[in-house]
């Protein structure tokens, strides 16, 4: 049965998936679960970045279908599929940062659980897979818009249509991956980045994090406009007195969020 476990340390939180014997793949009721540690998180202002890993040796294996196709208490498949859904568009627009730590496994669901995070950092024996063919399957928790944006529509169609394994190095090389390490320097990677982003003005990142993800289907003359609109309102904020008053002062801003 998956488990989550969510830990905080210094405005971080690291959301842990535990179903090890499964490679820590998600049943039904698992991206419910998963969804409301998200939003929680998400309305919580002592939490300023988000971790997303599995326990041991693997992230994510995707959706649990070990005993069949997985519904949980749910009549029909499609209302199950909303809720990967749902959980996928609440992880994508979380107005945090969010990291994908990636050791091991991360296949199906669980690649682009990863893929849906704003920065993948992986070890370099982590393992990718849109597998969903070899299970008869057509791709899933957003696989369909996220992955294209990333490498472009024909490698996608590679990944997704052969569904082969590929390893950290290649995941690298097409730009799936934010940065790849040994296995033993992993946690002080994630440390360093959810560090430095915890430690960043909220309001502007939460701003430029929703630009960005909405640059795809916006026009230029859009963009310009939510641009002038987002820094009018950071101009009213005290962190950016606060990045004035450090300038000046040569240290480092201390950002509070208001």
């Amino acid at each position: 049965m998956t488990e989550f476990a969510v830990d905080h340390s210094d405005m971080v939180a690291t959301v842990t998936i535990s179903f090890p014997k499964a490679k820590n793949a998600i049943e039904t009721e698992g991206w419910s679960t998963l969804q409301t540690i998200l939003n929680d998180l998400a309305n919580d202002d002592g939490v300023r970045c988000v971790v997303i890993t599995g326990e041991g040796e693997d992230f994510c294996s995707g959706a649990y279908v070990g005993a069949g196709r997985d519904r949980g208490n749910d009549s029909h498949g499609l209302l199950a599929m909303r809720r990967v859904g749902q959980c996928c568009n609440t992880l994508f627009n979380l107005p945090k940062p969010t990291i994908a730590r990636v050791n091991g496994v991360a296949a199906g669901a669980g690649m682009n659980l990863a893929l849906a995070c704003d920065f993948v950092l992986a070890s370099d024996r982590s393992r990718f897979s849109e597998i969903f063919a070899r299970r008869g399957l057509s791709i899933d928790f957003g696989g369909s818009f996220i992955l294209p944006r990333i490498v472009g529509m024909q490698k996608a169609k590679e990944l997704v249509m052969l569904a082969e394994v590929i390893d950290a190095a290649y995941a690298d090389e097409l730009g799936l991956v934010t940065r790849v390490v040994p296995e033993g320097d992993l946690d002080d990677l994630v440390a360093e980045f959810a560090g430095k982003l915890a430690a960043g003005p909220p309001v502007a990142l939460a701003a430029s994090k929703k630009l960005l993800n909405q640059s795809f289907t916006s026009t230029l003359d859009e963009a310009l406009e939510f641009e002038g609109f987002a820094q009018t309102v950071q101009f009213a904020t005290d962190d950016v007195k606060e990045a004035g008053a450090a300038f000046i002062e040569k240290r480092q801003p201390r950002f509070n969020g208001r």
